[in-house]
């Protein structure tokens, strides 16, 4: 006998449509890598409640959107810059999902935002299995891919090179030479413009005029061509020539300053060529003018940039070297079987951690909301750990690790949301650079735990609850980023504790 086809499971796609109180992650992101702007026109593919829509027409944004169920008779409308925002995930059906993405492609004039939920940790109970993903106890269907599988799908459907942004989304451009820019950008770290430290009458005369040049090369590392620079004219008709102009700067300023900055563009630059290699790398004719000048600047022609971006990449491979890198670091914190740094601190780092890293990065994507990084010693892989307390707990539990493969790019999530006995953080302002906002206060909180003994033997205080069991070994309790006795604590307990204190300070 044969036995019954299952009937599908009911599906109501618009009950995945989320009410935000905010923009969504993947708009937030157009906006802060200036993909969008208030020049340019956005339409969102699904757009759900609309609450993208509503915020960004607030913010004076050109933008409007659509939706099969809540905004329907809405039309279908071109823009510079489409969102599809955590659409694919919800269709039950392959074939129309993959119409879903390739007429939000056919609407996209310069790039396409996809986003699609990730699989991070299994799938919870009162889930039913359906097609390639699951149907919800909301009757909704969520596919959730591998970060490596969404991107694979991305490309294979729209015959692109998408670039991973964050963990699950994505953005695709039509235009190749504005790829490779915001992918070389992505890698450009902020510089400070060198402090004016003699008093020149001449350059203090021209110093207005000149002020354009002076932020030119703090962005590019190199002087500008005469189509680069707004005032090029009354520029040169005053001082000549651009060279003589920044002779003048050189007078008022530090030079060992600018050639700090003209080597970090350099690193930068090559850090992203390097990364190329993994892809398609582009033709010199795919970069826009500026990349251009960048690269003759700094290599003279791109055939020698790109020699030195393969050896600075081979260099990734040496696992001995990674490992010396990171045991020489001056920034992050070294242990056995690893160097950690918080994500604020990278751009900071060697250039062949920079590149190490980016191999994950910009191939995978971070972990949503990373925290540190760990370039691991003794095999090659890099992990992001995501402490969501970072700034505010004094000593932070570990939510949820990534770790990437390196050797084959495989993906291992770990979620500690729900461990009664999470790793938790000490010395947090060994991960941050000395400018970190709150340096200054994870250092004290740092000195006074160590004039208590309470960092001593730290094999028993790496997780949570071998952290409590010392506080109250040594009677004392955290108010905020400050240590205190227990109020119940004993007398006696406690003046032996100070007496060891104050031992420890003289012998300090």
């Amino acid at each position: 006998m044969v036995a019954p086809v299952p009937e599908a499971p009911e599906i109501e796609r618009h009950r995945a449509a989320i009410t935000r109180t905010n923009l969504s992650k993947p708009v937030r992101l157009a906006i802060e890598s200036s993909i969008l702007n208030q020049s340019t026109t956005f339409f969102d593919y699904g757009c759900g409640h609309g609450g993208d829509i509503k915020r960004l027409a607030k913010q004076g944004y050109s933008c409007s959107g659509w939706d099969p169920y809540y905004r329907p008779d809405n039309s279908l409308t071109s823009a510079d810059i489409i969102n599809l925002g955590y659409i694919i995930n919800v269709i039950e059906k392959p074939d129309e999902r993959r119409e879903a993405l390739l007429k939000a492609w056919e609407l996209t004039q310069k790039v396409l935002i996809v986003s699609a939920l990730v699989l991070i940790e299994e799938a919870r109970s009162g889930q039913i299995a359906y097609g390639d993903g699951i149907v919800t106890r909301r009757k909704t269907f969520q596919k959730y891919y591998q970060q490596e599988e969404l991107k694979a799908y991305i490309d294979q459907v729209l015959g692109v090179d998408a670039i991973p942004v964050a963990l699950g989304i994505y953005f695709v451009f039509r235009d190749a030479a504005a790829a490779e820019n915001f992918r070389a950008s992505r890698f450009r770290s902020n510089a400070s413009t060198p402090r004016i430290r003699l008093t020149l009458k001449r350059f203090e005369d021209y110093q207005e005029m000149l002020a354009p040049l002076m932020a030119f090369y703090t962005e590019r590392g190199r002087l500008p061509t005469p189509t680069e620079l707004p005032n090029i004219t009354e520029l040169l008709e005053e001082l000549g020539s651009l060279r003589r102009a920044f002779r003048l700067i050189l007078k008022a300023t530090n030079q060992a300053e600018w050639d700090a900055i003209t080597d970090k563009r350099r690193q930068e630059l090559l850090v992203y060529l390097a990364l190329t290699k993994f892809g398609h790398r582009p033709r010199f004719s795919h970069f826009d003018s500026s990349l251009q000048n960048d690269i003759r600047a700094f290599f003279g022609t791109y055939k020698q940039a790109c020699a030195a971006a393969d050896l600075m990449l081979l260099s990734v491979g040496d696992s001995q070297l990674i490992a010396s890198c990171c045991r020489q670091s001056d920034m992050g914190k070294l242990l056995p079987n690893g160097l950690y740094v918080h994500v604020s601190a990278i751009e900071v780092l060697n250039p062949l951690l920079r590149l190490y890293e980016g191999c994950a990065s910009r191939t995978i994507g971070r972990l949503d909301g990373a925290t540190l990084v760990k370039f691991h010693i003794n095999q090659p892989k890099i992990s992001y750990l995501f402490y969501p307390d970072f700034d505010t707990d004094p000593h932070p539990a570990l939510h949820t690790s990534m770790q990437i493969d390196l050797r084959d790019l495989q993906v291992t999530y770990r979620d500690y949301d729900t461990s009664s006995n999470p790793p938790v953080l000490h010395r947090k302002e060994t991960f941050v650079t000395p400018d970190y906002p709150l340096y200054e206060k994870f250092s004290k909180l740092t000195r006074q735990e160590e004039n208590w003994g309470l960092l001593e033997d730290t094999k028993t205080i790496g997780t949570r609850q071998g952290w409590h069991k010392r506080l109250v070994e040594y009677c004392a309790e955290l108010q905020g980023h400050r240590l205190r006795w227990r109020k119940d604590a004993d007398p006696y307990r406690v003046k032996l504790l100070q007496s060891a204190r104050n031992r420890r300070s003289r012998e300090g």
